[in-house]
């Protein structure tokens, strides 16, 4: 079963997001890990690049897929997580935790209301596997 914790929010499209004053910390689910399986490359933005809420931002490639990251929030990237790429399997073992992928200074304190909490995300998910 994913793990869904409660204090971040989510995208539709498996992003989660950490707010910090107004810094978005930005991740892939447990549950779009597990959907991927064994992650094999993150291409990550560049620090300083402008990101638009719901633009394409990253990839993340795995044995079976390739799939875009979007923007949960719009800003300026201020930090990406170069350990990904030596060790993209980071984002299997701790999709929460140093499985992040980028630092996103927000442009608006106010999150976009189309990120969902832990349980409508879950909802969504089960949805989506229906």
């Amino acid at each position: 079963m994913p793990d869904f914790p409660s204090d971040l929010h989510y995208s539709q499209t498996h992003e989660w997001v950490r707010v910090e004053g107004n810094r978005a910390t930005v991740g892939i689910s447990d549950y779009a890990q597990t959907q991927l399986g064994d992650v094999v490359y993150v291409e990550l933005p560049e620090v300083g690049a402008h990101v638009e809420f719901g633009g394409e931002v990253a990839v993340v490639e795995s044995v079976k897929a390739a799939s875009d990251i979007y923007a949960p929030v719009t800003g300026e990237v201020v930090d990406a997580n170069d350990e990904l790429d030596s060790a993209p399997e980071t984002v299997n073992a701790d999709p929460y935790g140093d499985g992040w992928f980028f630092i996103i200074e927000m442009t608006n304190d106010e999150l976009p209301s189309d990120l969902l909490t832990a349980e409508g995300y879950e909802a969504h998910c089960q949805a989506e596997g229906e």
